[in-house]
């Protein structure tokens, strides 16, 4: 054990108190005590049922263990493991614990840090094998044994010194590493058992207070996400106050596993990425580029009838005008560079410079403006290796970018239109919303006044449809503030697909200008905004949303015609080149298979409709049609089915 200054308040444990001091509980109860006794002793001598879920406590605004003891009068509120703050609190304990059963179980291990983090916990960890997975159940059933034996945590602040010498000397340079950035003279400890960790807390009383907790994976991650450092062990886990709770979640990831659009994407031939090509680069097949023309021209018709032109810039540009942009200086980790012909060049990561070079490329007025730039362009980004996820983080990505050059006094006007075009697109695919307001990060441009006048625009529209938000502080674009729409999919999750950012910087780094109604030349505003956002994003959350069964006008395949008999081909053939004629996407499978092993095929392919074809079909110039669901609606007449088809699609409809 490390030599200790002591349980923060705790020094009063060597003096006799006679005095006593009145704790206030927010819910109007007030409990007197003798000075010097932890909040959890005092609450436990006066009424025990105050505890009941209880793990820690607000006291003056802080956060504070219930071993905490209080040195006066106090007003004091109880945080339970279900709120939002007892429930991190929880989490992060619990990590302690599984670090505890690692260290234990493994014993050389080195630990590195252990958050909560939104739906569990994870620690890191150096070890030398692999963990199994015999191991992460071996660490689990340890985990039980020490919660059972309701060890209790305990704080102490030690000199930093002390801390630093106890941590070398058990060879755990992470935590060594992390205590010489700490500026103060003491750190913060906890101990449970055998395990000491670094850390400010608060946590929970004992580590009975854990009860319903899974392990769920293991995986690499590098030491503080950093691919120069070394690559260490992360065990993911999961905790909740109840055991209802505790089997919603394992079952919401049951399903999420079968929705996993990597999954899927291999299953339904959609796309594939080859370690030969690259991490982080898309390579589409049939299935998934056809999907993905569905959805570009989609938006290219959306657009052109907002008035949208459509543009096209140039994959690199010399390096001078990322320089001039501010990208060089705020970006650069995120790009890629090239040299053609002793010139460098950067590789864009985003699409606004070329779309100012088409404003400059002739004079402006202000009967011109809005002028509204549309392009699906595609961008290249440095993405760390440990963050790329399947198509919803890559490093080649189109986007379905615009920018938007108005006189500043048209910028809500233009939002509001905006906001207008995602409602009508989320509507379309069965998506709800909400919105976030994102502010001037450290790493910026641009003068306090031109983003307080960007921000307020933002604001301003929002204001005007009455729509409300969140504030996110620091997390707008380096070039200014954005309102971020992030929406939700089937499984209640959020995804950050649309956004509108607001910008005076680029426009004046550029001398962008247009002539005024008086004859003078003023300085146009910029709006940069996305409404899918990222293609191979937002078709990784279609995937995951609708679970591979896409709506009809998505589907790249929206008819299989199967036949029961050779002796019915011809007729099925006649069938397809009507489809195809109406331009109904449609495949013919006239193989020798049993007609159940073809409707099992269809529907794991999961096409909306199947056309089965036999004999009294051809005879009565039928089809009988099936839906991929298994419902069975009958015979009709193929003009009456290419006409249901087709007013799905033109409505855009969710199910077949």
């Amino acid at each position: 054990m490390i030599r200790s200054e002591g349980i923060h308040g705790g020094n009063g444990r060597d003096k006799q108190f006679m005095m006593e001091i009145e704790i206030s509980l927010l819910d109007g109860k007030k409990v007197r005590a003798p000075q010097g006794k932890s909040i959890l002793e005092i609450l436990t001598t006066q009424n025990p049922k105050l505890l009941k879920n209880v793990v820690a406590c607000r006291i003056e605004g802080n956060l504070y263990d219930l071993s905490y003891i209080p040195e006066g009068n106090s007003e004091i509120s109880l945080i339970t493991a279900d709120s939002e703050e007892g429930i991190e609190i929880l989490r992060h304990s619990t990590s302690h614990v599984m670090a505890q059963a690692v260290t234990e179980l493994f014993p050389g291990t080195k630990v590195a840090i252990g958050p909560a983090i939104e739906t569990g916990f994870y620690y890191d960890f150096e070890k030398d094998e692999a963990f199994t997975p015999e191991d992460i159940a071996k660490i689990e059933s340890k985990m039980s044994e020490i919660i059972k034996s309701n060890i209790p945590f305990a704080k102490n602040i030690s000199k930093k010194e002390d801390a630093l010498q106890h941590f070398r000397g058990k060879g755990e340079n992470y935590k060594v590493e992390i205590i010489n950035e700490i500026e103060d003279d003491t750190v913060s400890l906890y101990q449970q058992g055998s395990f000491i960790d670094l850390c400010r807390g608060p946590h929970i009383p004992a580590t009975s207070s854990v009860k319903f907790f899974k392990l769920l994976s293991s995986a690499g991650a590098y030491w503080r996400g950093d691919e120069k450092n070394k690559m260490l062990q992360r065990i993911y886990g999961t905790v909740f106050p109840t055991k209802e709770a505790l089997e919603k979640y394992l079952n919401f990831l049951e399903e999420a596993k079968k929705r996993d659009h990597r999954k899927l994407g291999k299953e339904l031939d959609l796309f594939t990425i080859s370690d030969d090509v690259g991490a982080g680069l898309v390579i589409y097949l049939p299935n998934g580029a056809l999907l993905r023309h569905v959805l570009e021209d989609f938006e290219k018709r959306e657009h052109l009838k907002r008035g949208y032109q459509l543009v096209i810039g140039p994959q690199i540009l010399k390096l001078d005008m990322w320089k001039k942009s501010g990208h060089y200086d705020n970006y650069r980790e995120m790009m890629y560079f090239t040299k053609i012909d002793e010139q460098e060049y950067g590789i864009k990561p985003m699409n606004c410079l070329a779309h100012m070079l088409v404003y400059k490329s002739k004079l402006r007025s202000y009967r011109d403006l809005p002028l509204r730039l549309f392009e699906l362009g595609t961008v290249h980004r440095h993405e760390r290796s440990g963050v790329l996820h399947g198509l919803m983080r890559v490093r080649g990505f189109t986007q379905d970018d615009a920018h938007i050059l108005c006189m500043p006094e048209q910028l809500e006007s233009e939002i509001v239109a905006i906001l207008d075009f995602v409602d009508d697109v989320m509507k379309i695919f069965g998506f709800e919303y909400h919105l976030e307001i994102s502010t001037r990060p450290g790493k910026s441009i641009g003068s306090d006044e031109t983003w307080e006048k960007a921000t307020s625009a933002l604001k301003g529209a929002l204001k005007a449809k009455n729509l409300s938000y969140e504030i996110c502080e620091g997390e707008g674009a380096f070039y200014g503030p954005k309102i971020d729409i992030k929406l939700k999919d089937a499984l209640g999750r959020s995804w950050q697909c649309a956004t509108i950012q607001c910008d005076f910087t680029l426009p004046e780094r550029f001398d962008l200008t247009y002539v005024a109604s008086d004859g003078t030349y003023k300085r146009p505003a910029m709006l940069h905004r996305v409404i899918l956002g990222a293609m191979e994003r937002f078709m990784g959350v279609l995937i995951e949303h609708f679970a591979g069964a896409f709506p009809v006008w998505l589907s790249p395949t929206q008819v299989k015609i199967m036949t029961v008999t050779d002796a019915v081909d011809e007729y099925a053939v006649k069938i397809e080149q009507m489809l195809k004629t109406n331009e109904i996407r449609c495949q013919l499978d006239l193989r020798n298979e049993k007609i159940s092993f073809k409707i099992r095929e269809a529907q794991l392919a999961k096409v909306p409709y199947m056309l089965i074809i036999g004999k009294k079909e051809m005879e009565e110039g039928n089809v009988s049609l099936r839906l991929r669901g298994g419902a069975t609606p009958g015979t009709m007449s193929i003009d009456d089915f290419i006409e249901k088809v087709k007013d799905n699609i033109k409505k855009k409809m969710i199910n077949p």
